[in-house]
């Protein structure tokens, strides 16, 4: 299963156009998109096996469901810095941004570099990266040492003001994923929401509330130990 046309076939066997409007209702963009529930395309995804010229190529045609299952397919080993700054650039929606942060770029050795590259970046897709791959360390990297974390934190104290939803909501979930790592970097995301707040800037206070809500809930305190 591997010419491109055909695969474009079998995703739009699989696809169900009333499906579109969930998609639209989460805020995915389907200006270019069949409508398949993402199981659908995990076991395509099976059938097909890890390809990386395939990935590559299923990326090119800019179908959205393709896109998602290039980042399935995909082999994270052969991933070239070039290749995550054309696919960032190419992000249009929160999913596939997600997908192919967790699935292939935080599992490069270009993670960290990017993280600071993207974080300070104009493009919202662009910038929602940084984060995203800072919330797929924390929960991925389970060798990572905690310094890494540390050097994210000034990062997502400096851009907490940034209210757009899809940045807004991905510093959040980097703080919050970071807190729960364990209970020195716990302390240190707490912190670091206490050092958000006191900007004063009601911008950035959602991200800060909504993090110190969930980190100093019993099961997370109960995780870490605090």
């Amino acid at each position: 299963m591997k010419d491109i046309e055909f695969i474009l076939s079998e995703l739009q066997s699989i696809s169900e156009p009333d499906y579109l409007k969930k998609m639209a209702h989460f805020r995915i963009d389907i200006s270019k998109a069949f409508g398949i529930r993402v199981p659908n395309i995990r076991k395509l995804a099976k059938q097909i096996g890890k390809n990386q010229e395939l990935s590559l190529l299923l990326w090119k045609t800019g179908f959205h469901e393709a896109r998602l299952l290039a980042t399935f397919i995909g082999d994270y080993k052969q991933v070239t810095e070039m290749q995550i700054n054309t696919w960032t650039k190419d992000f249009s929606s929160w999913d596939i941004c997600d997908q192919a942060c967790g699935n292939l770029f935080v599992k490069t050795p270009y993670f960290k570099s990017k993280v600071f590259e993207f974080a300070a970046a104009e493009a919202e897709f662009v910038k929602r990266t940084g984060f995203v791959l800072m919330a797929e360390a924390a929960v991925h990297l389970k060798k990572e040492p905690d310094t890494t974390f540390l050097g994210f934190l000034p990062v997502i104290e400096r851009e907490a003001y940034d209210n757009r939803n899809f940045v807004k909501k991905a510093i959040n979930w980097a703080l919050r994923q970071t807190g729960k790592r364990n209970t020195f970097l716990h302390g240190q995301a707490i912190q670091t929401a206490n050092n958000i707040l006191a900007q004063k800037n009601k911008k950035a206070n959602w991200v800060a509330l909504d993090a110190l809500r969930e980190l100093n809930s019993d099961a997370v305190l109960a995780k870490v130990g605090s």
